[in-house]
Parts: C-alpha cells; sequence; structure tokens
C-alpha cells in the first residue's frame, strides 16, 4: 500500500506527513552550480536521477505518458536556464518539483484537459471493479481521488515531500495540504472493501 518513511501508512496517524530528507541535497546543489556554468554532463546525471520520479509523479497528474514525457523536457528546460537564480532556500527537489507541478499544469491546459479531468478517461479509473486485479485497485481507489489530494498524496508518500515543500510546490499553505490529505486519507482508508462492492 502507500508508505511514509518507509512506515505503512495507517489511517490513524497523527501526523499525514512524512519528514524530509536531504543526503543527496548537496550533491543537486553542486550539480545546479556547474549546470549554471553549462555544465551538460552534470545536465545529464540531474536528469537520470530526477526522471524516474518526475514520470511516475506526472502520470498521476496527466494520465497521458507522451504528455509527461513532454512536461519533463520543459521541466529540465527551464532548470537549464534557470538554475544559477536557484537561491537554496528550499530544497532542490522542491524546487524542481515546483517547476514540474506548473509545468504539468500548462500541458494540461494547452491539451484542453483541465486537471480535474486529468484522469477521468483512463482505463484504471473507469473500468468495473470485477474487471480489476487486486494488486490494481490501490491505484483504481487513489485514481478516483480529486485532483488537488491525488497530487498531495502523490507528493508526499510517492516523493517524500513535508508538507510545507508540497505547499511551496503546489502554492498554497500548509494547512490546505493536510486538509487535502486529510480527505484523501479517508478515503483511501478501506479502498479494497470499496472497490469490491458486496461479497
Amino acid at each position: 500500500m502507500i508508505t511514509a518513511g518507509g512506515n505503512a501508512l495507517t489511517p490513524g496517524e497523527k501526523d499525514p506527513c512524512p519528514a524530509s530528507g536531504c543526503s543527496t541535497d548537496g550533491r543537486e546543489r553542486a550539480l545546479l552550480t556547474r549546470i549554471a556554468a553549462r555544465d551538460e554532463t552534470a545536465m545529464k546525471e540531474l536528469y537520470l536521477l530526477y526522471h524516474p520520479r518526475l514520470a511516475g509523479f506526472l502520470t498521476r497528474l496527466t494520465a497521458r505518458p507522451e504528455l509527461a514525457e513532454a512536461t519533463i523536457n520543459d521541466t529540465f528546460w527551464v532548470v537549464w536556464n534557470l538554475a544559477g537564480e536557484f537561491r537554496g532556500n528550499s530544497r532542490v527537489s522542491t524546487w524542481i518539483f515546483g517547476i514540474t507541478y506548473r509545468r504539468g499544469l500548462k500541458t494540461l491546459r494547452d491539451a484542453g484537459r483541465p486537471p480535474t479531468d486529468a484522469v477521468v478517461g483512463s482505463e484504471a479509473a473507469t473500468a468495473e471493479p470485477a474487471q480489476q486485479k487486486l494488486d490494481e485497485w490501490p491505484n483504481v481507489a487513489l485514481h478516483r481521488l480529486p485532483f488537488d489530494q491525488r497530487m498531495a498524496i502523490a507528493l508526499a508518500y510517492n516523493v517524500g515531500h513535508s508538507c510545507e515543500e508540497i505547499a511551496s510546490i503546489m502554492q498554497c499553505i500548509p494547512n490546505t495540504v493536510k486538509t487535502h490529505l486529510f480527505h484523501a486519507r479517508r478515503k483511501l482508508k478501506t479502498p479494497l472493501t470499496h472497490l469490491a462492492g458486496p461479497s
């Protein structure tokens, strides 16, 4: 199921946000410094570090792999051009995911798909429960969450950002993030029972 900091996500947890890790931040800051000096090797290294995480997050945001890949390219174009403007007020990952989130929303708008409709047409979100495999049901439940709740869950439990970092990425206040997570977790409390229907 979903985990936070290596622990199982349970409905009774007091703090809905995982602790932030920063073991790789120093390395990433060094890469940004080199990128600001137009070091293409550093850019490639940062791209390889972030591509899997960004792809997973953007697939949840857009529900279309081709849009996710286009957004990743847009994100790294921004990183290449603005690396010198990073002031170190946040983790590098928060800065990059903030860019990714905003570029992803723009990609959806340009494609004529409002963010709230991002997964409406996806097979995982619309298939009948009887057609779903057991291990697919948690993802189905996630797909059915409202957009902001789905993004908060993805950033907290799949990416590992704190409430404050998610607030920075989503451009809202931390209490709003906590509200999104509270309602999302309540809806995910018994996804298997809900999706399976009566026995």
